[in-house]
């Protein structure tokens, strides 16, 4: 980063320095900026807008409003909608609570790291504490473009000019941690870049630090075993379950480490292969499609260039393995559930610390697992295999703890079957745990009214002058 120029702010009640250079070359977060070069790539990005319909995967799957207990993903959690909604999504969901002004609300700044090219931008011109620094809602009004362009692409390059996608890891913390294993973006082939380019938001990662910024957890490797064991040697939690007292992991979306795992990532099969296929359009113009979706909405351009099979045995295999990776995530949530109950029992029941240690580690890496699996979109086509596998290990953990739970409850002198209350709807779960969803929404609707029109304004007056 440049250093000419500082730029003084108040923030938090601190005055705060930025310095920059004024003149350099500024990150285009502004992806209208490129339709008229890109018209193809453009129309196709903004296609991902035909995913508009919101899944409410709590009211799917109720079980999860009690496995994230105390965390805000009991809150709210919709299944993922298109690259077009990424920045809307993240300012409506109740996990980002209703922030009045800078300094409150529940997250920290680096909720936005993968809904904008805008942190980009903001990265390059303040650095990355500068970036990372307080809460959420500190800096909403220069995040304002949905993910696009400037994410994936170095728009300033000549090759991109010249109609070249350019790729470039845009976020510094990613290139760390592709240095952390050993495959440095510059020295890859393009189909390693490719894929370290979506590895940049589809991946897992933790809040670390003073200023709560986005790391990798790879320093000793990249499968669940290995997170597992960095998390525990850190002695990292991302809260404490409400119920258990489980100091807790939530894996955030680990597609690039289970896609490395599995049968396509071994086979160097990419990401853009099954989602971004090479397409041609009526003119014979050969480009990118960019409306990331399902590879069977293609399957010309995606699963027949490698498949001998027809588009409906493929579909009925992939059937299969889904119901299957389901079946097993219903199994481990039945048990990890009723141990978060039975714990809650046993510490109601007088069980010291010494002696709910053992028991709480099971429950926290049998739900990691549980989470690692279920949290990568898509697992059932990148990686069964791992999935089942993790999965399996979920169920074992949590065996574990509901066999110790026992013991201990019987030494309490509790010898009948802990009883689990009604969770048989999203709303009755959160009832369960005592949540207060009327104030919650009501706290998201006055912030979505009073606060984001504002961002938006100051937004529109900022990019104005560029």
């Amino acid at each position: 980063m440049a250093t000419a120029t500082v730029l003084w702010a108040v923030i938090g009640g601190s005055l705060l320095g930025y310095s920059y250079d004024v003149n350099a070359e500024r990150v285009e977060s502004r992806n209208d900026t490129f339709q008229s070069s890109h018209p193809e790539q453009y129309d196709t990005w903004k296609a991902t807008s035909d995913s508009a319909h919101l899944e409410d995967a709590l009211a799917e799957d109720p079980n999860m409003v009690i496995l994230w207990a105390g965390y805000g993903f009991a809150k709210d959690y919709n299944k993922a909608r298109g690259h077009y909604y990424a920045l809307e999504d993240v300012r409506n969901t109740l996990r980002t609570g209703g922030p009045k002004d800078e300094n409150t609300g529940p997250m920290p700044m680096a909720c936005w790291s993968c809904k904008s090219p805008d942190v980009a931008r903001v990265i390059d011109e303040r650095g990355e504490d500068g970036y990372f620094e307080g809460k959420w809602a500190r800096l909403g009004s220069e995040i304002s473009n949905t993910i696009g362009c400037a994410d994936c692409h170095d728009t300033e390059s000549e090759g991109f000019a010249k109609g070249k996608p350019a790729l470039k890891l845009s976020r510094p913390y990613a290139d760390r941690a592709m240095n952390a294993i050993n495959q440095p973006f510059e020295e890859q082939s393009r189909f390693t870049q490719q894929a370290q380019v979506c590895g940049q938001c589809h991946v897992e990662y933790y809040f670390g630090g003073k200023t709560k910024a986005v790391v990798f957890p790879w320093a000793q490797g990249t499968n669940v075993d290995q997170m597992e064991s960095y998390y525990d040697n850190l002695g990292f939690k991302d809260w404490t379950h409400k119920l258990s007292k489980t100091p807790m992991l939530k894996a955030q979306h680990p597609e690039f480490e289970t896609w490395r795992d599995g049968i396509h990532g071994k086979n160097d099969v990419g990401c853009i292969d099954c989602h971004m296929p090479k397409v041609q359009n009526e003119q014979g113009v050969v480009y990118t499609d960019h409306k990331i979706g399902n590879p069977f909405d293609q399957f010309e351009y995606t699963c027949a260039q490698c498949h001998t099979q027809d588009k409906a045995t493929l579909q009925e295999i992939v059937s299969t393995r889904k119901a299957q990776v389901l079946k097993m995530k219903l199994t481990a949530e039945k048990h990890i559930v009723a141990a978060h109950f039975e714990a809650a029992a046993a510490w109601d029941a007088g069980a010291t610390e010494s002696e709910m240690e053992p028991i709480l580690q099971d429950i926290r890496h049998a739900q990691w697992r549980w989470d690692y699996a279920i949290a990568s979109h898509g697992v059932h086509m990148h990686a069964p295999e791992v999935a089942l596998e993790v999965l399996g290990t979920a169920v074992d953990r949590a065996a574990d703890a509901r066999t110790k739970l026992a013991r201990l409850l019987a030494s309490k002198g509790i010898m009948d079957p802990i009883v689990i209350p009604d969770i048989s709807t999203k709303e009755a779960a959160q009832a369960a745990l005592g949540m207060d969803m009327e104030a919650m929404n009501a706290e998201k609707e006055a912030f979505l009214k009073n606060v984001v029109p504002v961002w938006e304004e100051e937004a529109t007056k900022r990019e104005s002058s560029y």
